[in-house]
């Protein structure tokens, strides 16, 4: 069933009110973490904001750390149709492997027991994601002049699995296609090229890091800071932090600024609801 188009967007409306899916649920599926408190906040805010827009019959998030669990959404859903979009930066194991065993989904489209689920791709593939980048970038470094600033995506990277850093890699490209900054690189918490080499990676004045993860975990505001050198040992938790509101920082001679995760971006919302429309279009007959 394809969404039912709104009239345009009025003055002063809400511009996310694209599309309503009458009779759908959506179901947005965060990794969650039993240690970090910041973790799910991301997925949980995007889950409220679009239930409070009545695109959908339902709006639900569930968590693979946390409370509400796969299996106890599969119980809480009451539509008959679901889409399900993954809230992960990248593909991997999570979106191929984990979620459609717990979520029992067979594919894209799985139909069980008199309904139809609708597996959307992950939030941090989706090519709007660069703009989000772009703008992330703004904010995080205001007034300075992108020509003489080098923006480095962060990803975790890991040689276990080699998706783990297409997402950052990819972005890195599209936005060097842009020619907005004098430059656009990867980097990587556990493989090459290592964000604690920043400054041998660069030779602009300017230097911006945005952390390509969902929330402000233990990677954006206690391991990259110590990678980059602006702390000499973890901080606390990102809720009770300033790491974020400490720009800029001066070293090596450089200035760097320092933004948190992409995926607190309030922007990631509309990625969502862009994915389905994404699925929609793409499975029309679903």
């Amino acid at each position: 069933m394809s969404p039912l188009p709104l009239e345009a967007v009025k003055e002063g409306g809400d511009p996310l009110a694209m599309h309503r899916y009458p009779g759908h649920a959506l179901v947005i599926v965060g990794h969650g973490s039993t240690t970090n408190p910041d973790s799910s906040e991301p997925t949980r805010h995007i889950a409220d904001s679009i239930r409070g827009g009545g695109l959908f019959d339902e709006v639900h998030c569930c968590f693979w750390k946390e409370e509400p669990s796969m299996r106890e959404i599969l119980h809480t859903v009451i539509s008959k149709n679901v889409y399900v979009v993954p809230n992960f930066i990248s593909e991997g194991y999570f979106t191929r492997t984990v979620i459609p065993r717990e979520l029992e989904l067979e594919g894209p489209v799985t139909v069980r027991n008199g309904r139809t689920f609708r597996y959307c791709d992950p939030s941090g593939s989706h090519p709007s994601m660069t703009s989000i980048l772009l703008e992330r970038a703004r904010v995080t470094a205001p007034g300075v002049d992108p020509a003489a600033t080098s923006l480095l995506i962060v990803g975790h990277g890991t040689k276990l699995d080699e998706n783990s850093a297409k997402a950052a890699v990819h972005q890195a490209t599209l936005l060097s296609g842009l020619g907005i900054y004098a430059g656009v690189l990867p980097a990587f918490m556990e493989e090459a090229p290592f964000v604690s080499d920043w400054a041998a990676m660069t030779s602009s004045p300017n230097v911006v890091v945005i952390p390509f993860f969902i929330s402000d975990g233990l990677h954006s505001y206690q391991d990259i800071p110590v990678l980059l050198g602006i702390r000499s040992m973890p901080g606390p938790a990102a809720s009770r932090d300033e790491v974020f509101q400490h720009n800029p920082h001066r070293l090596h001679g450089r200035t760097l600024h320092y933004g948190s995760a992409i995926g607190t971006d309030p922007g990631m919302e509309r990625v969502i609801l862009d994915q389905v429309e994404a699925f929609a279009s793409n499975y029309p007959s679903a």
